[in-house]
């Protein structure tokens, strides 16, 4: 257990904490042969961290399993031995160059599926919302159905004999609400003579 917490700590700092600096220092100075450098290494410990998931899965048990990949971290930074120049320049460049263009084609081949199946289940997602709410907006429709009926024509009839409403008329005498109509209907029937008359 404890050396798996040194390895652990050993790859988070030396294997990626100070080359991620290095790098941003490469990145700052512009330095094409520090660039090329810091490639080479990202390139290498991103296999080695694919690797390693599986290694220790199956191989932990092995005697100073650990140790060897702290050494291995090592070699791979060192200046000296230059362990992620040399594993680029004499295994994975050459294999990615000889396999460059099938690894394009499974990449596009993945894309394209990738967009399909995202389509395929964006439309399944919108049927499964619209079901929704169809099915929200069926259960709400007996809600909205009572609520509509609270709006009946006995409360229409009473808001018309309302007393505020009905203020307004009281406040003329009784004679002059009698006047007024028939002067309406007068004017209404002049009109209508006019109109008569015109034709």
């Amino acid at each position: 257990m404890v050396s798996w917490i040194i390895s652990r700590l050993v790859v988070l700092v030396f294997g990626t904490l100070y080359p991620a600096y290095s790098s941003y220092k490469a990145v700052k100075s512009k330095d094409v042969k520090e660039y090329v450098k810091w490639m080479m290494y990202w390139i290498i410990f991103a296999l080695f961290t694919s690797v390693e998931v599986f290694t220790d899965m199956f191989l932990c048990w092995l005697p100073f399993y650990y140790e060897l990949k702290i050494a291995f971290v090592v070699w791979l930074l060192s200046p000296y031995t230059k362990g992620s120049s040399v594993l680029y320049r004499k295994f994975v460049h050459p294999t990615l160059s000889s396999k460059e263009k099938d690894i394009d084609e499974y990449i596009c081949q993945a894309k394209d599926k990738s967009y399909d199946t995202l389509v395929h289940f964006g439309r399944k997602g919108l049927n499964v919302a619209a079901t929704a709410a169809v099915m929200a907006a069926t259960k709400g429709q007996g809600v909205l159905s009572d609520r509509l009926r609270s709006f009946s024509m006995q409360d229409l009839s009473s808001y018309q004999s309302d007393p505020v409403n009905s203020s307004s008329d009281s406040t003329q005498p009784a004679a002059a609400q009698h006047r007024t109509r028939p002067m309406m209907r007068s004017k209404s029937e002049s009109y209508k003579g006019e109109e008569m008359s015109g034709t």
